[in-house]
């Protein structure tokens, strides 16, 4: 081995947005950007609004207190919208 050791931190390091879709940088390097239709209450916000989240599920996690939307790290990774989202394509 060459000494580098490539380490997984899928906590979360900061949230940005575009007009259409939302970008979790991780610790580890990575980003995640997924669309923001797959988050009604996201994309419903106003910019301000979005900007209003914090850290939670001990850093595996993000939270809009004024939105009640919760999202975490895993649930990007795996891909998986928001039931709100699923049930409008139905």
């Amino acid at each position: 081995m060459d000494g580098l050791a490539i380490q997984i931190d899928e906590r979360v390091k900061d949230v940005h947005f575009t007009e259409d879709t939302i970008s979790v940088d991780l610790m580890d390097g990575r980003t995640i950007t997924v669309p923001l239709v797959w988050y009604p209450r996201l994309l419903n916000a106003t910019p301000a609004q979005r900007k209003q989240w914090e850290v939670c599920g001990g850093g595996y996690g993000m939270h809009w207190e004024a939105l009640d939307e919760d999202l975490s790290t895993a649930g990007l990774l795996r891909g998986a919208p928001s039931p709100e989202a699923i049930r409008k394509q139905s």
